[in-house]
């Protein structure tokens, strides 16, 4: 996506991956359910559980802006790092509706060493 941007404009490239991926989406959901009814349950459903789409696009738009810049094994990193990192919070407070798990000392470690992996990658 990083050189995709640079050919053709970050924003643009963020685009036309959008569009792309709404198109295969669609095609995939009528050849599985033969309908698009299922698309209007998602009106109806509570607001944050929408999150995923802008938090999906978040993450192609921060991919196509920054690789380029910082480099895919640095962005890759960050990703991971940031994605463990969100996941344990949500795990430790339940939010979202799901169980809430402790963050205990083994968890704290792997994120540690994650976020230390993510310090020495992103070095030069």
């Amino acid at each position: 996506m990083g050189r995709f941007g640079d050919r053709i404009g970050s924003i643009e490239a963020f685009a036309f991956a959008s569009l792309l991926t709404a198109a295969i989406a669609t095609v995939v959901l009528l050849v599985a359910r033969r309908s698009l009814a299922g698309l209007g349950d998602a009106a109806d459903a509570p607001p944050w559980m929408l999150l995923g789409g802008l938090f999906g696009a978040f993450v192609v738009l921060s991919i196509t802006i920054t690789a380029p810049r910082i480099g895919v094994a640095a962005v890759v990193a960050l990703l991971i790092a940031g994605q463990l990192a969100a996941g344990a919070l949500i795990d430790r407070f339940g939010w979202f509706g799901v169980d809430k798990v402790p963050l205990g000392w083994q968890r704290l470690l792997g994120i540690g060493l994650l976020a230390l992996g993510t310090a020495f990658v992103l070095r030069k």
